[in-house]
This record gives C-alpha cells, structure tokens and sequence, in this order.
C-alpha cells in the first residue's frame, strides 16, 4: 500500500478547509435569510410544520426518542466520551481526539448562531428545549458524527447509514416542532462544516493513521 506523502496530506487538508468553509458560510447565510420576515424560506418553513404534523404520525415515538438520544446528557457527552473511548481501545487515538475535538466545535458553533440570531421556536412544540431554535444542536450533533465516522471509515455504506442518521434526526426535530425546517437543513451544513474544518486542522495524523491500520488490517 503506497503511504500518502505529507503534501498529499496538505493538499487533502487544504481541500477540507475551503470546502469547510464555504459550508461554514452558507450555515451562516441560511441563518441571515430566515432573519428577513419577507424571506421565501419563512413561508417554506410554516408549510412544512404544518404538513410534519400529519406525515407519518405513527413514528412520533420515535422522534421522541431521537429528542433524548441527539442531545442533552446523551448526545453532549455520553455519545462523544464512549465514541472516543471505542476508538482508543481500537488503537486510533488520532481518531478518538478528532471525535472529541470536531463535537466540541460543532456544539460551540450551535451555540454561538443560537445566541446570534435568537431565533423564536415554534409555538407547537412538544418536547423542552434551551433557547434559540437556529440552528438544531441535535442535527448539528448527528451531522458531525457522521461526518467524523466518513472520515475515519471512508466506506460508501458507512456514508450512507451517516446520511441516513442525520436525516431522521433532522426529520424528527421538526415533527416534534423543537424546530423550524431551516433550522435542520442549516444546523447539518454547520456539522459537516465544522468536522471538515477540525478534519483539515489535523490531516496529517488522521490520514496517517487511517492509512497505518488500513495495512495492517
């Protein structure tokens, strides 16, 4: 197996940092558009609470249930520590301090557009949640494990069960009306954003050794 040299290693760096970015931007962006009460997106966003009201009401449990496991005590902590935990008994402690690292930034940049924009949550929401409805902490929260597990296990069905992860949570934070639809859409740009960003920062290491167990497996 040829090992990446550490300009390949740069240049992939270099390439996750701009597209980073750019996804960092358009977070930013769709936040600023739904502040305009004129803006297309806040009719977009009234229809599809409304029509999430009655598409597939027989999962709402399951939202439900994706409302404790993408945040609070759960998705802040518990879920990051054991990912991190796993991956260090597997010998990828590059990978274990990525994890940490990249959940980290996303929950600090969630807070940080909360604060900024202070958006109002839906008037029908169902479950309890802190301030600010953008973006959603819990999409955010499965954007950026997603993205973390792509990275570490650059398979096409690991891509896909990621996708499919932070699309039902997203899903669920509207059904359960914890949030608008651009909250979701903008809060899983902002997770990929950020992993792409802590990804560019320390490529080296990551590739490395990805690469090291990828031989030795």
């Amino acid at each position: 197996m040829t090992v990446p040299t550490h300009e390949h290693e740069i240049g992939i760096g270099l390439r996750l940092a701009v597209i980073g970015a750019i996804l960092l931007i358009v977070a930013v962006a769709t936040g600023i558009a739904v502040e305009s009460t004129d803006s297309e997106l806040i009719d977009l966003d009234a229809w599809w609470n409304t029509y999430v009201a009655t598409f597939l009401p027989g999962i709402r449990p399951v939202s439900l249930f994706m409302n404790v496991a993408g945040a609070g005590v759960v998705g802040t902590y518990i879920v990051p520590l054991v990912g991190a935990a796993l991956l260090a008994l597997a010998r990828r402690p590059w990978g274990a301090v990525f994890f940490l690292v990249a959940s980290i930034a996303g929950a600090l940049f969630v807070q940080l557009l909360k604060g900024l924009f202070g958006r109002v949550r839906p008037e029908d929401i169902l479950v309890i949640s802190d301030h600010g409805s953008f973006p959603s902490g819990h999409t955010a929260n499965a954007a950026v494990i997603a993205t973390v597990a792509v990275i570490l296990f650059p398979r096409v069905w690991v891509a896909v069960v990621g996708l499919a992860w932070t699309l039902l949570m997203a899903f669920s934070r509207t059904q359960v009306h914890a949030h608008w639809l651009t909250d979701t859409l903008g809060a899983l740009v902002l997770g990929v954003a950020t992993t792409l960003l802590v990804a560019a920062a320390m490529i080296v290491p990551i590739v490395r050794e990805r690469e090291r167990r990828l031989s030795v497996g």
